[in-house]
């Protein structure tokens, strides 16, 4: 990839259709899209990296959305985003494996949530969800804790590699003609005329008709940038543990618990990688750089764990990372 600094050798003549701010994997998507068009475009970040926030800290699920409220963009935006990720994933060599997931009951409470979550997943598209028996569940499952009541099967949930995709896109967007400007946070914004933005950055000014505002976590601050005040973004911090990959026997699908409206809750889910992960916790917390575990985060988890999969907690653990989620009162 170009020099990140390179762009913007001559300010005065560096006037781009559209500069994207930030360079996750939304970010990432965006400038390949627009790639395929006609324009001069910048994708703009403040890391040495592309991917290096919430991006490469997550999940790693490939979502079908069968739990988003229906109607909601959410839903659209979830379900549209599978197919398009699912195919574009064969295409460019993107591990994906789709194991399918099983929403598991532990009590009567949840065990009763379950047929409303297929009616919801039903209404957003997505009619392949069916119950599992505490039986059957403990015959795919028998490395599960003790209790279960029965789960909810959602057999296109996949796993996927969260650092391929969103470099996938930027080498295609750069390979297309996208000036990737790395070690560039955007200080201010001001107008410079002639409906252009002028984004300052510590490598000179940058010129822009169109700023698409991806940045994540930073997201309100640039939303500020532009005079307006729309949303804050509280930093949701998740907390993960991996295991080694001696522990993948122990899982064969994806271990998800009946979700609440802050989270989806804590899950077992093996890694395109081979290893088995268990979290993320949930914490809404004020700084947007808290990404060291906690004893009572890690703590949680195993106490969690210990329910959800007894036979993992004595696995031995490969690594702990957090991730900051963009989290907003919207």
């Amino acid at each position: 990839m170009p020099n990140p600094q390179s762009a913007i050798r001559n300010p005065q003549s560096a006037i781009f259709d559209v500069a994207v701010i930030g360079a996750g994997v939304v970010g990432c998507a965006i400038a390949r899209e627009l790639a395929r068009y006609r324009l001069r475009c910048a994708l703009v970040d403040a890391a040495s990296d592309i991917g290096t926030a919430t991006s490469k800290a997550n999940t790693a699920l490939l979502h079908t959305g069968f739990d988003a409220k229906p109607g909601s963009l959410e839903a659209r935006l979830v379900r549209r985003g599978y197919e398009l990720l699912s195919n574009y994933s064969r295409d460019a060599g993107i591990p994906i494996e789709p194991i399918g997931a099983l929403l598991v009951a532990w009590d009567a409470e949840q065990l009763a949530a379950l047929p409303s979550i297929a009616e919801s997943a039903a209404r957003n598209g997505y009619t392949a969800t069916r119950h599992v028996s505490a039986e059957e569940l403990y015959r795919a499952e028998p490395h599960l804790g003790p209790g279960a009541m029965g789960a909810l099967e959602v057999p296109h949930e996949s796993i996927i590699c969260p650092f391929t995709t969103p470099l996938a896109f930027a080498t295609q967007a750069v390979v297309n003609g996208v000036e990737l400007l790395l070690n560039s946070p955007v200080q201010t914004i001001a107008g410079a005329g002639d409906g252009i933005h002028l984004l300052r950055t510590p490598h000179g000014p940058l010129r822009a008709r169109y700023v698409v505002n991806a940045a994540g976590l930073q997201a309100d601050v640039l939303d500020r940038q532009f005079c307006h005040e729309t949303f804050t973004v509280t930093p949701r911090r998740g907390e993960l543990i991996v295991f080694d990959k001696l522990a993948r026997p122990l899982v064969s699908h994806i271990l998800l618990q009946v979700p609440t409206k802050v989270s989806k809750g804590v899950l077992v889910s093996p890694t395109v990688f081979g290893n088995v992960m268990l979290g993320p916790t949930a914490e809404d917390i004020p700084d947007k750089t808290a990404t060291g575990s906690t004893g009572a985060g890690i703590a949680g988890l195993c106490e969690r764990g210990r329910r959800i999969m007894p036979e993992l907690m004595a696995e031995e653990v490969t690594a702990v990372y957090v991730g900051l989620r963009a989290a907003t009162e919207h």
